[in-house]
C-alpha cells in the first residue's frame, strides 16, 4: 500500500522560508517522477514543482527562483525548499507521483501571513 506523508508546513511571515518533506513508502521510489502540488481555499489543486527520477527539476512560473525541489532516493523522500514566501503561497501542500498517480496524503498546511 502506497503512503505519502508530508511534513514541515507552518505559519511564516512574508519573505520567510520553509522546507517541506514527503516520505514515500510502498513504491520503488527511485523510479518515479515526483511532484509537489498545492491547493488554496476555493481553488483547484495545482502542480508547483516536479523532479524526474534522474533529479531534473521543473517549476511552475510563479515559484521559479524561489522554490527548490530535491530528492533523496536512499530515504524515499522528496523535499521542497521554499524561500521568499508570499501570501499567495498559502495553501495545503501535497506530494505525489507525476499526474497524481497515488492516493493523496493529508498534506501539510503552509500559511504566509504577517
Amino acid at each position: 500500500q502506497v503512503q505519502l506523508v508530508e511534513s514541515g508546513g507552518g505559519l511564516v511571515q512574508p519573505g520567510g522560508s520553509l522546507r517541506l518533506s514527503c516520505a514515500a513508502s510502498g513504491i520503488i521510489f527511485r523510479f518515479y517522477r515526483m511532484g509537489w502540488y498545492r491547493q488554496a481555499p476555493g481553488k483547484q489543486r495545482e502542480l508547483v514543482a516536479e523532479i524526474t527520477s534522474g533529479g531534473r527539476p521543473n517549476y511552475e512560473d510563479s515559484v521559479k527562483g524561489r522554490f527548490t525541489i530535491s530528492r533523496d532516493n536512499a530515504k524515499n523522500t522528496v523535499y521542497l525548499q521554499m524561500n521568499s514566501l508570499k501570501p499567495e503561497d498559502t495553501a495545503v501542500y501535497y506530494c505525489n507521483a507525476a499526474g497524481g498517480s497515488f492516493s493523496w496524503g493529508q498534506g501539510t498546511q503552509v500559511t504566509v501571513s504577517s
